[in-house]
């Protein structure tokens, strides 16, 4: 299997706040959307997900005991427009692929464009990995659109 050959998992929204209320939401606000009982290293245990806002910041899940996993780390911070962070939860930083997130002005409000790339370092696992995420990516962004229509972050 050649390094391209597998594709990276697209997902496209579009939520009713200002660009920088998105992209706020989305980065400082995380926590508060984040379906942790779903999507957590550490499920019922996990109470606090967050992004770091610099390139080098952290992306982590914290415990209700007070410990935290890391995620991965914010290769690139351009509020409001884009982030791009290494993605590596419950596993080796070794293992991550890239999660790009970019937002835009639309009609409707702000479209949120995910994009999840770099299958090929988990291997053997990548395809059954990448197939796994197509929904799961799904289930998070509806958690994002659901905050986003319920009010903006302060």
């Amino acid at each position: 299997m050649n390094k391209s050959s597998i594709p990276p998992v697209e997902k496209t929204i579009t939520v009713p706040l200002e660009l920088s209320e998105a992209f706020k939401l989305f980065t400082d606000g995380i926590g508060t959307w984040w379906p942790l009982h779903r999507h957590s290293v550490d499920g019922e245990n996990s109470s606090d997900c967050q992004i770091e806002g610099f390139v080098g910041g952290r992306f982590y899940e914290i415990m209700k005991d007070g410990s935290q996993a890391e995620w991965g780390k914010v290769m690139a911070w351009l509020p409001p427009h884009r982030l791009v962070v290494t993605w590596h939860p419950g596993r080796e930083a070794e293992t991550a692929q890239e999660l790009e997130i970019s937002f835009s002005t639309v009609a409707e409000g702000t479209q949120v464009h995910l994009l999840h790339r770099g299958w090929e370092i988990l291997g053997e696992a990548a395809e059954e990995a990448r197939q796994q995420y197509v929904p799961g990516w799904d289930f998070v962004l509806g958690h994002y659109i659901t905050a986003a229509n319920k009010k903006p972050v302060e």
